[in-house]
């Protein structure tokens, strides 16, 4: 007799529908999955062998084959356990039930407990866009599913409850999204940055058009300090970019069971010894890296130069794009990577060029080598270059507190409605997406404003990249400021920052 159960397979952080078939005849008893099963997927067998008996059903001493299908797509974690532990119960008819339009996820142990599983919200969300009803999933996943809405979530905890709802000798509970599945506030405020007010206004001006930045001052300036507060002052979330960072948050394992959607813009800051796999994600299993979990979020990398220059540069794409795609022998995935890149540096190894003091120790050719670190391509990605100088002491002993988060996301959100209504039905959000073909039109300039662009570029030696932005850091200022065209002032103040 075959057997056919339904469940979900993830690819990247898209799901979709997955047979898993079974069939039992006659020979030398033996147990085999095929489908491109990886490592996880074989040692399954076991797994649910020992849950199969312990839970007080017999074993079937046939051949058993189960099929993973579609059997050309690479199938990786422990989410099968459950579907093909009921395909053989299903095929050896010691389970009947109604198995049509129902979907099953979930890693058993030994005992026929459900442990919880990565993926759980790509694969609701990928069983209701193929037809089905509802989907059991271990218990600690089903707020995490139910994200999904439209779909009937059956959390589970053992093999036991999952037996009885199928029979029908236990009524089936729907999970429902928690009240308190958001995340909580932020813990920083930019109320606590004394001084740096020039350092603020570039940030307020990133946040707004969604460009990157890059700090550069003395230790102790305060650069970690102003990055850390970035997402503090961009717009809140949309649902819809909720659920995007959350699938990737729940195929990399990432996601807190107690509030499982991310409704706080990601802010990941990766050590500076971090590998470039690490960075853009892969490994044998696919993952996402630093640049897909920072997705409508920030990446912060702190003391830049210290990366190595082929670990930086495999960012150029990612930033262009905003997306990543990862190509092993194991398979192809794609991840959305769009994100804020801050980045912060020393201007020197020992961190005191150009200070009053005097107290560098750096010689010339040592200063240009460490600014060499970064490559030019890389330099060139970064839309504003931010001086962070030495707070005086009249500055840190001020006791009145500085302006809040909030309101300078006031301002932000403003700005951020504006480029929303401009670029309804485009692919972009905001101006540092702004698509080059829109690009004579939104950014737009009167004669005056031409010379001056044109001084700069010729002064500067700007490429067409760095004029490209420069226009569109321009069109962010005059957003601010709620200017339908781009003034000279606005130019003035984006030309302070390049």
């Amino acid at each position: 007799m075959v057997s056919r159960i339904w469940s979900t397979g993830i690819n990247g952080i898209d799901g979709y529908a997955l047979s898993c078939e079974c069939f039992l005849s006659g020979g030398l008893p033996s147990f085999d999955v095929v489908g491109l099963p990886d490592a996880a997927v074989r040692e399954s067998r076991e797994r649910v062998r020992a849950a199969i008996k312990n839970c007080g059903f017999e074993f079937p001493m046939r051949r058993i084959t189960v099929n993973l299908a579609p059997a050309d797509t690479r199938k990786a974690g422990a989410l099968y356990d459950l579907p093909i532990l009921l395909s053989i119960l299903a095929a050896g008819e010691q389970l009947c039930a109604d198995f049509t339009e129902t979907a099953f996820i979930g890693e058993l142990s030994l005992d026929g407990r459900l442990r919880p599983v990565n993926g759980a919200l790509p694969a609701a969300i990928a069983a209701q866009k193929n037809g089905m009803k509802r989907i059991f999933v271990p218990s600690e996943n089903a707020e995490e599913a139910a994200l999904s809405g439209g779909l009937e979530i059956i959390g589970c905890g053992t093999l036991g409850e999952v037996i009885s709802i199928l029979r029908g000798e236990t009524p089936a509970v729907p999970a429902a999204a928690s009240a308190h599945a958001a995340d909580g506030g932020y813990e920083v405020d930019f109320a606590d940055v004394k001084g740096q007010e020039s350092a603020k206004r570039a940030l307020e001006i990133a946040a707004a058009g969604g460009h990157n930045a890059l700090l550069c001052g003395p230790p102790g300036s305060g650069k970690s300090m102003l990055a850390k507060r970035i997402p503090t002052i961009l717009p809140d979330m949309t649902h819809a970019e909720s659920l995007e960072t959350t699938k990737i948050y729940s195929v990399a394992g990432l996601v807190c069971r107690e509030r499982p959607l991310v409704s706080l813009r990601p802010f990941r800051s990766p050590h500076h010894t971090t590998s470039a796999v690490s960075l853009t994600g892969g490994g044998s299993d696919l993952h996402p890296g630093e640049v897909s979990l920072a997705h409508n979020g920030v990446l912060f990398l702190d003391e830049l130069p210290e990366f190595s220059r082929q670990t930086l540069d495999v960012l150029r794409q990612p930033i262009e794009d905003g997306t990543v795609s990862i190509s092993r022998s194991t398979g192809t995935v794609n991840y959305p990577c769009r994100f804020m890149l801050i980045g912060a540096m020393n201007p020197c190894p020992c961190g005191w060029f150009g200070h009053p003091s005097g107290r560098c120790t750096c010689s010339p050719n040592m200063v240009k080598n460490y600014a060499g670190r970064i490559s030019g391509p890389m330099r060139d990605r970064f839309d504003l270059f931010v001086n962070v100088p030495e707070v005086s002491f009249n500055e840190i002993s001020e006791r009145s507190r500085a302006e809040s988060s909030a309101s300078i996301r006031e301002r932000v959100n403003r700005a951020r409605k504006i480029q929303s209504r401009r670029y309804a039905g485009t692919s972009a959000v905001c101006n540092a997406q702004l698509p080059a073909e829109m690009c004579d039109d939104v950014c737009e300039l009167g004669s005056e404003e031409k010379e001056i662009v044109r001084a700069a570029f010729d002064r500067l030696g700007l490429t067409a990249r760095s004029y490209s932005r420069l226009l569109k850091i321009s069109r962010t200022i005059a957003d601010l400021e709620g200017s339908e065209k781009i003034r000279k002032t606005h130019i003035a103040e984006a030309l302070r920052f390049r």
